[in-house]
């Protein structure tokens, strides 16, 4: 089985922090380049360097993912940069607690552009130049690309608190299982990772507020840890290889053990 990406290119957003951050840094560590995409330009320098605008196998681009004419720049910048686009990781994520019985405090809109129609927008629109990549180099067989989607054990286990996240967790895994579907005839597989007990950046700012939690998460987790981004990293260089070449419409599982649990009263980080 083969796991290279050496070569490849990738797009991976939430790219300036935590696991988005963790992603991009492996693959590039395994010779893919990379369009590190957030909205956080100052921490995008901080991290890949001022000269990341222009050179080098990591690349940065800033803006809000959830306007399509920004979508449309990354998409062009990637291009300009490195040719072509192989490789699409929807790693940034939003996350806020909601109130099930308050309607005034609802953030569902918010949750559900961010997480899953941002995501979706960009899926589709990167789809469309991966098909016309592989149409203008002739290639009638093969693989033509891969899209690979950040998920949350979330999506399908109850916290009260967590309706409205939830929810739009649930909607980018149908998401990602009807876009496999659509995308198939067209060579391009799309699959998930759903994660908890994983330190991404919204678990790390919420083990600062509640520092009583991160006892509770590990004792909630069967491998009694919480993995460093890193270890997600790696299924999803897994999801982007040729070694996942017929594994499409999945949504993969990181979260040492949490999902065969009964019930834990713990949010599905």
């Amino acid at each position: 089985m083969s796991l290279s990406i050496t070569g490849k290119t990738a797009i991976i957003t939430g790219a300036a922090h935590g696991i988005g951050l963790a992603i991009a840094r492996h693959f590039l560590e395994r010779g893919a380049q990379v369009m590190c995409a957030d909205m956080d330009e100052a921490k995008l320098i901080a991290e890949l360097g001022e000269e990341a605008k222009t050179e080098g196998p990591a690349r940065y681009f800033a803006g809000d993912l959830c306007q399509k004419l920004t979508v449309n720049n990354l998409l062009s910048a990637t291009i300009d940069a490195f040719e072509r686009i192989d490789i699409l990781v929807n790693a940034a994520r939003a996350f806020a607690p909601s109130d099930p019985l308050d309607p005034c405090e609802d953030t569902l809109d918010a949750m559900l552009n961010y997480n899953m129609k941002g995501a979706l927008r960009l899926s589709q629109m990167t789809a469309k130049r991966m098909i016309a990549q592989a149409e203008k180099e002739g290639r009638t067989t093969g693989e033509v690309g891969c899209i690979i989607n950040m998920s949350s054990l979330a999506a399908c286990r109850t916290h009260p608190s967590l309706l409205s996240y939830s929810i739009a967790c649930a909607a980018q895994d149908q998401a990602t299982r009807s876009l496999a579907v659509a995308l198939a005839p067209h060579r391009i597989r799309v699959n998930g990772v759903a994660f908890a007990s994983v330190m991404s950046a919204s678990l790390q700012a919420t083990l600062k507020e509640n520092g009583d939690w991160r006892e509770a998460i590990t004792a909630g987790t069967p491998l009694g840890r919480i993995a460093p981004p890193g270890e997600l990293a790696e299924t999803v260089q897994y999801l982007a290889s040729s070694g996942a070449g017929f594994v499409t419409g999945q949504i993969v599982t990181v979260d040492g053990g949490r999902g065969v649990l009964d019930a834990v009263q713990v949010p599905a980080y």
